[in-house]
């Protein structure tokens, strides 16, 4: 049986379940409206009135590309509300998508996660209820889930973990294409109920300890955060040397024990997963007393990158850049979502403004989310009008609607030395420097 919405076809559970989605952000939403796609009974909830209210006219928070018209194309299966009451007597299996951002101290922040169980065991629940944690968290929270669990009476809910691997911009092929499906339960039952779900896509079934699910999230997300490091370590190095990283990054991407992916030297991963991930992985070790270094130097080079363009400008432009005008094409930490959660745009921002230079800051998508975040610099929704007049532009994000600018006419209306610097490694250096521009990127000569 096959679902068609305006623009794909999707496979259909053999058997609908009633599902219910804690947290509405970037993965509760992804989650709930492509199971909602799936053909199940979806009802999602928030705390926020105003998120509520918003979703409940079709308007969603984030920016997700297709998700709003997959939520259309679905919208009879998918309900939203504040009240827990509504969504636990709507739904039998109830997945845990609430925000765990990191403590001062580095851990991960579980309050949310404790708020949703003191909820729970208020309002209490049935023998068909059951927990599926897609909020990353460190090891041994689902021991300590369970064990909140059982402590409050509720030892008849069933639990499970089911990491999320959803790239913002990328989260419906993502959760319809997954490479696997990692499910860890210590009852086989609860483990059965999850894995009927993904059935439908035809996907790799990992099934594991929770322990071991857990730790599955945290090393993939810490594997992907360390090639990019050493990639762009690397284009460091090939900068004082006078190689290419980018021809380095392909002639390495073709032995397979490495791969092409995540080899784009650049001005750092940001976002929402690695710089939290890294970081909470990196105090699970060390509360568990052992020093993971080779995290300590991922994290290191990551901040250190984004410095480095700063550098760039003053190697131009001087050693002073009060009074001069940056243009930074790009906010989001990637392309295609309006996320700016650890964006290099907020560090370059930042740290320019303090060294007294204009800043101007061009997005297609998140200008909103870092007007709210960046005060001091100018905000521009025409991107030729943001980088006229300026000293420099540094592109940030890659962005499809700035790799396409008219990059003459960009060149053409900047100041002496008419400086562009390529964060990201997408624009032609020769065709930049044959319009006149003072070139840089990252680890190309």
């Amino acid at each position: 049986m096959q679902l068609t919405s305006s623009d794909a076809t999707w496979p259909v559970a053999a058997t609908p379940r009633r599902i219910g989605v804690i947290g509405a952000g970037y993965v509760g939403l992804g989650t709930g409206i492509c199971l909602a796609t799936l053909g199940h009974q979806v009802c999602l909830r928030d705390i926020s009135a105003e998120r509520i209210a918003s979703l409940r006219v079709g308007k969603l928070p984030i920016y997700e590309p297709g998700l709003a018209e997959l939520l259309e194309a679905c919208s009879d299966r998918v309900t939203f509300t504040e009240d827990l009451s509504e969504l636990l007597a709507s739904s039998d299996l109830i997945f845990i998508a609430v925000d765990t951002p990191p403590t001062y101290s580095g851990d991960a922040d579980l309050s949310r996660v404790m708020n949703f169980l003191d909820e729970l065991a208020r309002h209490g629940a049935d023998d068909r209820h059951m927990l599926i944690m897609k909020s990353t968290v460190p090891v041994g929270t689902g021991d300590r889930v369970r064990d909140e669990l059982d402590s409050r009476g509720l030892g008849h809910v069933g639990y499970a973990s089911n990491p999320e691997f959803l790239r913002e911009g990328s989260a419906i092929h993502d959760f319809m294409n997954p490479d696997r499906v990692v499910i860890g339960a210590s009852r086989d039952g609860d483990g059965d109920r999850v894995q009927e779900l993904y059935e439908p896509l035809n996907a790799p079934i990992v099934r594991t300890s929770v322990p071991t699910a857990e730790m599955i999230k945290y090393a993939s997300n810490a594997f992907l955060a360390t090639k990019i490091s050493f990639i762009n370590e690397i284009a460091n190095v090939c900068e004082e040397v006078g190689a290419d990283v980018v021809r380095v990054a392909e002639g390495m991407g073709f032995d397979n024990r490495i791969g092409r992916a995540f080899l784009n030297a650049g001005i750092g991963f940001g976002g929402s997963c690695f710089p939290k991930d890294v970081s909470a992985l990196k105090q699970l070790a060390g509360n568990s007393g052992y020093h993971f270094q080779l995290l300590t130097a991922v994290i290191e080079v990551n901040e250190l990158q984004k410095r480095r363009v700063i550098g760039k400008l003053k190697k131009h432009l001087g050693p002073q850049l009060a009074g001069r005008t940056i243009t930074l094409l790009g906010a989001a930490f990637k392309p295609d979502t309006d996320d700016i959660r650890e964006a290099a745009s907020l560090v370059l921002a930042s740290r320019l403004l303090a060294e007294g230079a204009t800043v101007r800051i061009f997005d297609p998508v998140a200008l909103d989310a870092i007007r709210r975040q960046v005060t001091g610099a100018e905000f521009f929704t025409d991107p030729m009008a943001a980088t006229a007049g300026a000293d420099a532009v540094v592109l940030v994000t890659e962005w499809r609607e700035i790799i396409d600018l008219d990059w003459d006419a960009v060149v053409a209306a900047l100041h002496d030395p008419k400086l562009v610097v390529d964060g990201r490694n997408v624009l032609d250096p020769e065709r930049l420097r044959g319009a006149g521009a003072k070139f840089e990127s990252i680890g190309r000569v």
